[in-house]
């Protein structure tokens, strides 16, 4: 068994859509990066990648790379599999939390869930959203940040 830890945090900016575990959220603001800054799943990315003992989403799918712009996490996601799978590995479990201030998240979390457990091929998937209490750059709406941990087995 090997566990890894993903963190990930973007700007929110106006004129972008917000995508989190794949599931475009209304919302006035959206996140800032070079594909679709979906920072959920950026974060179980390198949580995966952590466990396997791969170099980071930055290397793996860097954003000075054309090929990278504005594509969808969950594409992202999938390479991480055929990876991780490559690799000699099975995901037994990923849990992760996004902090964001607004918008509510709780009504997404269902999609959120199936999203990533259909890339990520298990029903063991957690995903939970907090808030910060106006504390720290989420708590002032600046930016929405994640973090994930996965646990991953060798296959035999």
């Amino acid at each position: 068994m090997r566990i890894g830890h993903g963190y990930d945090v973007h700007r929110l900016t106006e004129n972008r859509p917000l995508v989190l575990g794949g599931v475009t959220i209304p919302s006035e603001y959206g996140l800032l990066g070079h594909s679709d800054a979906d920072v959920l799943t950026h974060a179980v990315m390198d949580a995966l990648l952590g466990a396997a003992g791969l170099p980071d989403i930055g290397q793996q799918f860097p954003d000075r790379d054309p090929a990278y712009a504005g594509i969808s996490s969950l594409l992202l996601l999938a390479r991480v599999m055929e990876l991780i799978k490559s690799a000699g590995y099975a995901v037994v479990n990923v849990d992760a939390t996004v902090l964001a201030q607004k918008p509510r998240l709780a009504p997404h979390i269902p999609a959120m869930k199936d999203a990533l457990a259909s890339v990520l091929g298990t029903r063991a998937v957690n995903v939970k959203a907090t808030t910060e209490e106006g504390l720290g750059f989420t708590g002032q709406g600046l930016g929405i940040a994640a973090h994930a941990v996965a646990l991953l087995e060798e296959r035999t």
